[in-house]
């Protein structure tokens, strides 16, 4: 047997670590999955199979990629998720050539992982192409794309870096195409379009067929096969465990490709769960009521994280008023913070043990991201305080802690309270990431809606989060007419 990497010995640590409660005794059962429409649908699936035997459960959906779904899996913050054979062996226990799910299942077993057998069907990756465009080109195979360099290859960003993606295919056909990353979805408004040439896809995705694709065949048989499971916390109350089982061999090929289209029909990923079960729909809660919840949720975000930073972001730009190294690197830690991208910084966040894939996690990013406006306007503020008035204060006898909070932080109030209204506007839009962690907030609904490409649903998230923005803003206006010493605040001309 190969000898397994670092980074899946260390997942595989921290999954045997965790402790093997599940969820909480009563909560519901935690179904996590991917950012594309079947790992949206399966997810809707499984939830339901849960209720039917009475067990509640919620949808995490749209967490991301295969490390952040097992990452999830593994720390116990999600119990299932719907997975496949040929990524669990290439990405999660790297041995492709133990694929079959016999050969994963007690390799899983040592992380406390359990897998069901195969739902029915096998979606492997493919490569596809607009029909007229490979037919003017002659390319029916992967191999026929080395004739023709100078095509386009919009590729998903997961593919690019998978050990079974785009790099070992194609030095597997000896191909050299023009690359560039892109989302799934938005792929196939580019592939339409005539931006790009190629695109990776999946086979059962309905947009294959909808858009009139061709998919390249595998002539040196590259990819394994993909069939779909689900993997499970083996902590999970059994009777959990038999409901995710029931599923297996239920769903074949043409189902799910069914199910898909009737995801992307109707733009909702319940609906297609519910014509899978052949039963009347369940009844969702209103636009209105998953609006409220998502901003609800996206408030708490963006406040314990904006509470965060002003208790520590006044302190250490007091700091930062200063004269000398500490002063500097108070500032330069701060304005680093800030240069790096928002999914960077939670991919790097999410590892980190007591933290992994959580709100906790949302909030400390959010944390770092609001700290350098308040932290440079803190010691600006400061900095600004005439010498008449410092003066002044030295003069009077009053102690440094005194001069401090009498004098200079009042003086100073107006620009430290401009450096945490800039701070909560910027956590306002930044937390719409934290949905690609499963934290919720109003970017559910965005990163659902670029998934369906229903700008609808994007909609949903977009307005609130711009509603949320403007209502910060008057909110600091008042409290700039409360906390700002008369003498110091604006008058209006």
């Amino acid at each position: 047997m190969r000898r397994a990497g670092t980074a899946l010995r260390i997942l595989l640590a921290a999954a045997a670590a965790a402790p093997a409660t599940g969820a909480a005794e009563g909560a519901p059962v935690r179904i996590g999955s991917k950012k594309f429409t079947e790992s949206y649908v399966l997810g809707e699936i499984a939830v339901r199979a849960l209720a039917a035997r009475g067990i509640p459960a919620e949808h995490r959906q749209g967490m991301g990629g295969t490390l952040i779904l097992w990452r999830a899996l593994a720390s116990a913050a999600i119990d299932a998720y719907p997975e496949y054979t040929g990524t669990i062996a290439e990405e999660i226990v790297r041995e492709p050539a133990g694929g079959s799910v016999a050969a994963l299942r007690p390799r899983l077993a040592q992380a406390g992982i359990g897998i069901t057998d195969p739902l029915g069907f096998d979606n492997t990756y493919a490569l596809v192409m607009r029909r007229e465009r490979a037919r003017g080109l002659g390319i029916r195979t992967i191999g026929d794309l080395r004739r023709h360099p100078d095509l386009k290859a919009g590729l998903t960003h997961e593919f690019l870096g998978r050990r079974d993606g785009w790099a070992p295919l194609a030095h597997r056909y000896g191909l050299a195409l023009d690359v560039r990353g892109i989302d799934h979805a938005l792929g196939y408004a580019a592939l339409a379009s005539g931006a790009i040439d190629v695109k990776d896809a999946y086979s059962t995705d309905a947009r294959i067929a909808e858009n009139d694709l061709v998919v390249l065949r595998d002539e040196l048989g590259f990819f394994p096969r993909y069939e779909a499971v689900f993997l499970y916390r083996e902590s999970l109350a059994p009777a959990a465990v038999a409901a995710l089982r029931g599923l297996a061999g239920r769903i074949d090929q043409a189902e799910m490709t069914r199910l898909n289209a009737e995801a992307e029909r109707t733009r909702d990923y319940g609906r297609a769960a519910d014509a899978f079960f052949g039963g009347p729909a369940v009844a969702e809660a209103s636009a209105a009521r998953k609006i409220a919840g998502w901003t609800a949720r996206h408030v708490e975000l963006v406040a314990v994280s904006v509470a965060l930073a002003v208790l520590a972001g006044i302190p250490l730009g007091i700091a930062a008023a200063g004269r000398g190294w500490a002063a500097r690197t108070i500032l330069a830690a701060a304005g680093t913070i800030q240069t790096v991208p928002a999914l960077a910084l939670l991919a790097l966040l999410v590892p980190i043990p007591f933290l992994g894939i959580s709100p906790a996690t949302a909030v400390v990013a959010l944390f770092l991201y609001s700290l350098l406006p308040i932290v440079r306007n803190t010691a600006t503020g400061l900095q600004d305080v005439p010498p008449g008035i410092r003066e002044s204060a030295e003069a009077l006898g009053l102690p440094a802690g005194a001069r401090l909070v009498r004098v200079y932080l009042p003086m100073a109030s107006r620009t430290i309270l401009a450096g945490i209204r800039t701070s909560a506007v910027i956590a306002v839009g930044t937390a719409t990431l934290a949905a690609l962690i499963g934290a919720g907030g109003l970017g559910e609904p965005i990163l659902s809606g670029l998934n369906l490409n229903d700008h609808a649903t994007i909609l949903q998230g977009a307005i609130p989060a711009a509603l949320l923005a403007l209502a910060v803003e008057a909110v600091f206006l008042v409290v700039d007419r409360i906390a700002i010493p008369k003498g110091l605040q604006e008058r209006p001309k």
